[in-house]
């Protein structure tokens, strides 16, 4: 499958879908609790070191550019303090995210119940895996939905050095863009761990730092219920949830989506991605 053929239908599938204003310098987008510059900054993570989750009231984005297909290249990013939580926009709009895939276990079934009620969701996938899995991610970029760039061993970057954090990216970067048909415009840190650095290198590289309002918690494996209950409690405008669809038994996590996804429909959300301000 030819990259050109990738992006053709990935803009066409995803003409339409939200816009997230990014054109604010650094600190002008207050979406986590101000910090002392420089420090990590630690959204509720997941893995063995998460915090409880952060409420979804008080943090909101710039507000949305018009819908419709960008028509040039997206404005570089500036090097932000924190990462973007939530996005504003139209209505009851939501994101659906996706982390450490993609799994050949779990990702295809996740990626046949998106594409039964025809929704789009990020994936933030880890440079290791997709590296093993190109033909998902050709999957995705098929079905229009967004892939970012999850570094290639899920490491906790504030430990790392900068070189290390560089290669850790932009590595993932360059398997994206072969697997995927272009290089990720947006970027999560695992674990939610920040610091000055991640924000540089991602600005560096042309990435958005995106974080969650809404943790599903799956990781922890609390029972399809708690995961459902979780998301849907959650469910407001502008929230971005996280789940994952790698990392171990996910199980639990396919079950809920098919749960969850048809009631929020029901509910009136638009499951949607963001996309950078264009020029």
């Amino acid at each position: 499958m030819e990259k050109d053929q990738l992006l053709t239908r990935r803009r066409a599938l995803t003409a339409g879908v939200a816009v997230l204003g990014v054109a604010g310098a650094t600190g002008t987008a207050r979406v986590l609790t101000d910090g002392p510059a420089g420090s990590p900054v630690r959204p509720p993570a997941a893995g063995p070191q998460a915090r409880a989750p952060l409420g979804a009231s008080g943090h909101r984005l710039l507000p949305m550019a018009g819908d419709g297909p960008p028509s040039s290249r997206p404005l570089p990013p500036p090097v932000r303090r924190e990462p973007l939580l939530e996005m504003s926009g139209r209505g009851r709009s939501m994101v659906l995210t996706f982390d450490d895939g993609p799994d050949p276990q779990y990702t295809p079934t996740i990626l046949k119940t998106l594409r039964k009620y025809d929704v789009r969701a990020m994936f933030f996938v880890c440079g290791g895996m997709a590296a093993d899995n190109k033909h998902l991610l050709a999957e995705m970029a098929d079905d229009g939905h967004v892939v970012g760039n999850h570094t290639w061993t899920h490491p906790l970057l504030t430990q790392l050095r900068r070189s290390q954090i560089r290669s850790e990216i932009e590595r993932t970067s360059d398997v994206i863009e072969d697997a995927y048909g272009e290089r990720p415009l947006w970027f999560r840190a695992p674990y939610g761990a920040w610091n000055r650095a991640t924000f540089q290198i991602g600005a560096d590289l042309d990435m958005e730092p995106l974080a969650w309002t809404v943790d599903s918690r799956d990781w922890t494996t609390p029972g399809t219920g708690t995961i459902v209950h979780r998301v849907e409690h959650g469910a407001a405008p502008g929230v971005i949830v996280l789940s994952h669809d790698a990392g171990g038994d996910r199980s639990q996590t396919v079950r809920a989506l098919r749960d969850y996804l048809p009631q929020l429909l029901d509910r009136g959300y638009h499951l949607t991605v963001p996309r950078r301000r264009y020029a």
